[in-house]
């Protein structure tokens, strides 16, 4: 069961993206070949309106076909022959609906479970912020550079400055303070602590919901941002990357651990896990790489500022180039998925 749900999430998630791109192509006035969920021989295959549906074998993409590639044809619903603000949109789209779709889960998600304020429930003796004088009760409102607004944005900032000396603002009785934290290793968990840590999270009305909604977006965004960091640094290795199989994995191993607690748990987990992977899908899907949408976006961008495209042929070698590296990408990450969850 646990397999089958991750499955659906998965293809629902590329669903809802390629759905952004098919919903602008059609406002746009352009001809799409081909909408399909999946990869591989086509299970089902209905041809309605000049575009072709599929539901294909492997749950793990899809494709919506708009000839962007396509430079001889001149039919008025050409993608090619469209304006490039038209083309910019439809594009955008994708990443777009997947950060809409993460938005829509993380506020049910809220509203079914509450928010993580960034107030201190208990402070450690021994460190950091108890020489400080941080106390249970104290709000924090900045670490670093960064503004916080759910507490596991200080649990995550601390992840990824690990070691390293950090002022926090935080208030209390309605006065702001400022500290300077140097974090220490704890030896049992074998890692750098600030000694805070929040308490339960609070109920949200519908209004609060939406507002924290845009916040956990916020969260993820920055989480997938800063991991990405970390990989071009290589302050984390290509081998720690997860694909279809590791998602499939994760998905199964949450529906195991939730069932027993009862439906209301293991939706709360799946939505939880739906939005990381939204968020996630539309943050990498922007990266500036070949065969991506962000990859497509800069070809079309340097069109608005130049006013002349460039040649369709050349931009599709690069992109050709872009897919078959990122297969390669998959091959190895699926290789790495299998390797970790059966060796």
């Amino acid at each position: 069961m646990g397999v089958v749900l991750a499955l659906l999430i998965f293809s629902f998630i590329v669903f809802f993206h390629e759905l952004g791109h098919f919903a602008l192509a059609k406002k746009n006035g352009i001809d799409v070949e081909e909408f399909a969920i999946g990869m591989g021989p086509n299970l089902f295959a209905k041809k309605y309106k000049g575009t072709k549906y599929c539901i294909k074998l492997l749950p793990i993409g899809g494709l919506c076909m708009m000839g962007e590639d396509d430079e001889a044809s001149n039919a008025p619903g050409s993608f090619n022959n469209k304006s490039v603000w038209a083309r910019i949109s439809v594009i955008a789209a994708g990443p777009i609906f997947n950060f809409i779709l993460a938005f829509v889960a993380a506020v049910i998600l809220i509203m079914m479970i509450g928010y993580d304020e960034p107030i201190v429930a208990n402070v450690d003796p021994g460190y950091a912020a108890a020489e400080a004088g941080i106390k249970a009760g104290d709000k924090i409102v900045k670490i670093g550079d960064k503004k916080v607004h759910i507490f596991r944005e200080i649990t995550s900032y601390n992840q990824f400055n690990q070691g390293k000396t950090t002022e926090v603002t935080y208030e209390r009785k309605g006065k702001t303070y400022t500290a300077k934290l140097a974090p220490k290793m704890d030896k049992k968990l074998g890692y750098y602590r600030y000694g805070v840590s929040g308490g339960a999270n609070k109920k949200a009305s519908f209004a609060k919901s939406l507002q924290y909604g845009v916040y956990e977006i916020k969260y993820w965004i920055v989480t997938t941002v800063d991991s990405l960091k970390m990989l071009i640094l290589r302050k984390i290795g290509v081998d720690q990357l997860s694909g279809p199989v590791g998602i499939v994995s994760v998905v199964n191993d949450a529906y195991q651990q939730t069932k027993s607690y009862g439906v209301k748990v293991v939706v709360e987990q799946l939505l939880y896990i739906g939005v990381l992977l939204s968020a996630n899908l539309g943050v990498m899907n922007l990266l500036p790489l070949p065969a991506l949408d962000g990859g497509r976006l800069v070809f079309l961008f340097v069109e608005a500022i130049r006013r002349k495209r460039i040649p369709p042929e050349k931009e599709g070698y690069v992109h050709g180039l872009g897919l078959a590296l990122l297969m390669l990408l998959m091959v190895f990450v699926v290789f790495n998925d299998i390797r970790r969850i059966f060796f």
